[in-house]
């Protein structure tokens, strides 16, 4: 438990998570139409580190170079539905879906052994990307709870009526609703392309249980699969 502490600590102050905002605890993402929002879910391993100082001057760099722009980090405090349980999710930015792409289809080139060097520090590393379509801002307020729920989709019809009730309740229970994502693109290797992404916010933990439990109630007719988290 120590040595994941430890890791993630070097991964937030690495990877832009201490050097965006640093004046507040508050973490906010600004979004123009025409940009690209990532999402990245990730394990660091003992080794990052060590290893993430070559990293950075090389595959980040190239990053750096294209357009992303580093910004808060979250850390995974719990994983409340699903099976996957990563340390760090990661709200990335980039200039355009030009660069973004340029990237994935270049690092290679640049950085012959960009994928070694990932499979050396994370022990699962999953991107999902969106091109933003409109103006979007958001923050996560350290006195709340966030939660971060993926949802795979079944059967479209009846999926999007679970879509709708899920919201609906969320909404009657107190929560928040804060940025919805669908339709990701991803890459091979790392893919993670939930049909619908969701973040929420509650007042307290209470509040977000007593959702969860509603939900519930709801089955689980038109979902193939789910990720929920309680990030901060």
């Amino acid at each position: 438990m120590k040595q994941t502490k430890l890791v993630l600590v070097f991964t937030v102050i690495f990877l832009g998570g201490l050097l965006v905002n640093a004046q507040s605890k508050t973490k906010k993402w600004d979004f123009k139409k025409g940009e690209v929002l990532d999402i990245l879910l990730f394990n660091g391993k003992p080794e990052l580190p060590k290893l993430f100082p070559r990293y950075k001057e090389t595959a980040f760099a190239f990053a750096l170079e294209k357009g992303y722009q580093p910004q808060p980090l979250l850390a995974v405090a719990e994983t409340t539905q699903g099976g996957y349980q990563p340390d760090t999710y990661v709200i990335g930015k980039w200039t355009n879906l030009a660069g973004r792409k340029a990237f994935v289809n270049e690092v290679v080139n640049r950085v012959p052994d960009f994928h070694q060097q990932r499979r050396g520090m994370w022990s699962s590393f999953n991107l999902a990307y969106y091109e933003v379509t409109k103006d979007i801002s958001f923050e996560a307020n350290p006195d709340k709870i966030l939660v971060a729920t993926s949802y795979w989709k079944d059967d479209t019809n009846t999926f999007m009526n679970f879509k709708k009730e899920w919201l609906k309740t969320a909404k009657n229970n107190g929560g928040k609703v804060l940025l919805e994502l669908n339709d990701p693109m991803s890459t091979v290797g790392y893919m993670y392309k939930p049909d619908f992404i969701v973040l929420t916010e509650w007042n307290d933990r209470a509040a977000f249980d007593a959702f969860s439990k509603e939900s519930m109630k709801m089955g689980e007719k038109g979902i193939q699969n789910v990720n929920q988290f309680i990030i901060k």
